[in-house]
């Protein structure tokens, strides 16, 4: 990256950031639903707590439906066990849900789902499975092992966050290739899809609030020679 596009990014962030400090909530809100967090993948871990053994899984959703099909195969995988407790949190409608499954009223289900609310995760279901080990944890020993098991779950499931972005392609010569890669460093892009031919093309995805920026950086770099050609929209790993 050089020194003019790393000044001209800094100034770009900046400008972002400016955003949250306008007296008007509407530019607000606007900020905040343009970004979430959830997990990247599904995943599970576990420990084992005074011979009980406790095992959280978690998986990324976006409807009550995935949700429930997802605690469905758990509790069919692990039908033998004394508890499944769930929660998830979905971004549509702001849906939130949790089960203490048998276990002692606000013990199980809630403390998963306060992890889940804490880490601000939305798009995402936790269950977490109980063998007991036959000793009794108390209410303060079964909130704690709940808790533990959603957090070393969204560990396994590896927080990242979305953002909107613009999905382009673009169309370079072999010769401008490392210059172009640099570049999707400098903007955190992602990349769909490569074509190596007579050029090389390639699918990509940029934030949108910097979309702008990066085709002018390209543009310059270029010398004109090269431009952006936008193809879509949807959220991506940003």
């Amino acid at each position: 990256m050089t020194d003019s596009t790393g000044d001209m990014l800094e100034k770009a962030n900046q400008k972002s950031k400016a955003t949250l400090l306008l007296p008007c909530f509407f530019a607000v809100y606007d900020f905040v639903m343009k970004e979430y967090k959830t997990v990247e993948k599904e995943g599970f871990d576990e420990f084992v707590e005074k011979k009980s053994r406790f095992i959280g899984y978690i998986k990324p959703v976006t409807t009550q439906k995935q949700a429930a099909e997802f605690i469905n195969s758990i509790k069919s995988k692990h039908w033998d066990a004394a508890h499944n407790v769930y929660a998830y949190v979905l971004r549509e409608n702001n849906i939130q849900r949790s089960s203490d499954d048998g276990e002692p009223s606000s013990t199980a289900g809630i403390p998963v789902l306060e992890v889940l609310l804490k880490e601000e995760l939305v798009d995402i279901c936790v269950v977490v499975t109980r063998y007991f080990g036959g000793t009794l944890l108390g209410t303060g020993g079964l909130v704690r092992a709940y808790s533990h098991a959603a957090k070393i779950a969204v560990n396994a499931g590896n927080i990242i966050t979305m953002a909107p972005c613009i999905v382009c392609t673009v169309c370079v010569d072999y010769s401008f290739y490392d210059r172009l890669n640099s570049l999707f460093d400098a903007f955190n892009a992602n990349i769909e899809n490569i074509v190596f031919s007579e050029v090389v093309t390639v699918t990509f995805t940029v934030k949108a609030d910097l979309l702008d920026l990066f085709s002018s950086i390209l543009t310059q770099q270029s010398n004109g020679k090269y431009g952006v050609n936008q193809t879509g929209k949807k959220y991506s790993k940003v």
